[in-house]
């Protein structure tokens, strides 16, 4: 919330006028315009609903001085990054916004114009939630329901020995991101131009989710999950449910600009990047045979992909970090778990 701002010391008085305020956002006629206690969406003929829930809490997954449009951008991304990796389109969402005190009207406001940015950007509308106060740090609680055709949700437990993995983006970024947000000189200790540094900072608070990969997936991936706790933790999940193991080179993880710039003065933090969390790229195991298909189904949907190892046919779920020398890296910690 911007300082001096003349809505800053107006209260919100009551859970009916955040429900007024949050209305705009639900265009949807299953919305039933908020006035109801639930929702109603009729799925299309022929496919099925797939549905995801991940809430944020301030001081786990974002910081208490965030600004409220980034957090509400992130509260919906990080959740449609899971549709993206099961090749589903969004439909809507519901949400329950739980808080300490009543919040500011220019602190909701903000947030609703990010809620706003986000659904339009991603394509769905708000349906329904709930509002509360408790005690304890801002959480938002999202739902998002989305829909794929029938039978074809892409899962990560179909993984195949021999198949090929690949990525989406860059990793590590929003690791190093957090990093600069809770230590800005940083920056300066890393050699980052300003640029670098914003561009690091943006991708901790705002995920883009790989939507434009859902025909890339539903042609060529045996299996796909959303990069959100550290790929090598992940990939890891995706390997013990599919009965497999996994290799990767750490060399050919795709890293950015600002990545790079930053391992050139800290090269030890590279390992780490494989581990940091917050990615929210598209991890993929695709059959040896349709992985060229699935680079070209990529690039033409204008998001860059990265090879970077294989499933082997070893049935614990351990994944194996490759150095350039092709020996085994030891990965202290492996990515977030909150427990």
């Amino acid at each position: 919330m911007s300082t001096g701002d003349s809505r800053a010391s107006d209260t919100i008085d009551g859970e009916a006028a955040i429900i007024d305020l949050l209305r705009p956002l639900a265009t949807d006629p299953a919305a039933l315009g908020l006035a109801d206690d639930c929702a109603a969406l009729s799925p299309r003929p022929g496919m099925d609903i797939v549905l995801k829930t991940d809430p944020i809490a301030e001081g786990v997954h974002f910081l208490a001085g965030d600004a409220p449009e980034a957090i509400a951008w992130k509260a919906l991304a990080v959740n449609v990054s899971d549709l993206a990796a099961k090749a589903a389109r969004p439909l809507g969402y519901l949400m329950a916004l739980s808080f300490p005190a009543p919040p500011r009207r220019a602190w909701l406001q903000d947030f609703a114009a990010g809620l706003k940015a986000a659904q339009d950007a991603f394509g769905m509308t708000l349906l329904g939630g709930d509002t509360d106060r408790r005690p304890g740090p801002i959480t938002v609680s999202i739902t998002v329901l989305g829909e794929a055709p029938k039978g074809r949700m892409v899962r990560r437990a179909t993984a195949q020995p021999g198949d090929v993995l690949f990525v989406s983006g860059s990793i590590g970024d929003a690791g190093l991101g957090l990093q600069l947000c809770q230590t800005p000189r940083l920056a300066e200790a890393w050699g980052l131009e300003a640029a670098q540094a914003a561009f690091l900072r943006r991708r901790y608070h705002r995920p883009e989710p790989r939507l434009a990969l859902r025909e890339a997936l539903r042609a060529a991936a045996g299996a796909a999950m959303d990069v959100s706790d550290g790929l090598v933790k992940d990939l890891g999940r995706m390997a013990a449910a599919s009965h497999t193991s996994a290799e990767i080179r750490l060399e050919d993880v795709p890293l950015s600009a600002p990545a790079r710039a930053v391992l050139a003065v800290r090269p030890e933090l590279h390992a780490g990047l494989v581990a940091a969390g917050d990615d929210y790229e598209v991890l993929a195991a695709v059959p040896e045979g349709k992985a060229r298909d699935f680079a070209e189904l990529a690039a033409r949907a204008g998001v860059e992909v990265g090879r970077i190892g294989r499933m082997l046919p070893d049935g614990d779920g351990a994944v194996s970090v490759l150095d350039r020398q092709g020996s085994r890296l030891t990965i202290e910690r492996s990515g977030w778990d909150h427990f």
